[in-house]
C-alpha cells in the first residue's frame, strides 16, 4: 500500500519534530519544512497527500501560502490543516477565508494532529499506532 506523505511547514523546532513523531509512528511519510518562502516550491515539487500549515512562518505567512495554493488549479483541492499559537477567533475565520481545511490552535495534543490529518484526508490507512 502506498505510504500516505504529509508535509509539515513549522518553524518551532520542538513543535515539528512532536508531530513529525507522531504521524510517523501512525504510518504517514512526513518531510518538514521550517520556512514559508521556499513552502509553495516544496508542495508543487513533493506532491503530498496533505499539508500541515503554521500560520505565522519566516518568509512567508501560512495565509499567504494557502491564499496561492489555493488559487493554482493543480493545488486547490489539497487538504490543508492550518496550525496558529494564536487561537483567536479571527485567526481562524482567516484561516476559514483563506481555505483552511481545518484548524488546529497551538498548544494541542499530538493525538490531535494525528485525528485533524486524518479528518481531512479521508481517515486512517490502517496501520497501528
Amino acid at each position: 500500500m502506498h505510504q500516505r506523505q504529509v508535509l509539515l511547514i513549522e518553524d518551532e523546532p520542538h513543535i515539528a519534530e512532536a508531530i513529525r513523531f507522531i504521524l510517523s509512528r501512525a504510518g504517514w511519510g512526513v518531510s518538514v519544512l521550517a520556512d514559508g518562502a521556499q513552502a509553495l516550491g516544496q508542495i508543487i515539487a513533493q506532491a503530498p497527500d496533505a499539508v500541515i500549515l503554521d500560520l505565522m512562518l519566516p518568509g512567508r505567512s501560512g495565509l499567504e501560502i494557502l491564499a496561492d495554493m489555493r488559487a493554482d488549479p493543480t493545488l486547490a483541492a489539497l487538504p490543508v490543516l492550518m496550525l496558529s499559537a494564536r487561537g483567536q477567533d479571527r485567526d481562524r475565520e482567516a484561516a476559514e477565508r483563506a481555505g483552511a481545511t481545518a484548524f488546529l490552535a497551538k498548544p494541542f495534543a499530538n493525538s490531535d494532529v494525528l485525528a485533524g490529518l486524518e479528518a481531512i484526508t479521508g481517515g486512517a490507512q490502517g496501520t497501528p499506532v
